[in-house]
């Protein structure tokens, strides 16, 4: 079964259901596989837990901030 992570920001279910729906329809399209036989894994990440360049984001996104 061909399978999709995605890693990101916390999201509602209503949310979720369409990422799920809107990655499965297009692999479905590119790869011209069933959508039945798509995985789709939703990881949640806060910002605490996310590194870019070096820093967490939680503080990149503070020095943004001020």
């Amino acid at each position: 079964m061909p399978t999709i992570f995605f890693y990101g920001p916390e999201l509602d279910k209503e949310k979720k259901k369409e990422l799920i729906s809107s990655f499965t329809e297009k692999a479905s399209e590119v790869t011209g596989l069933n959508r039945g036989a798509f995985v789709v894994y939703l990881r949640e990440s806060t910002p605490e837990d996310v590194g870019v360049g070096g820093k967490l984001l939680e503080d990149k996104l503070k020095e943004q901030k001020g």
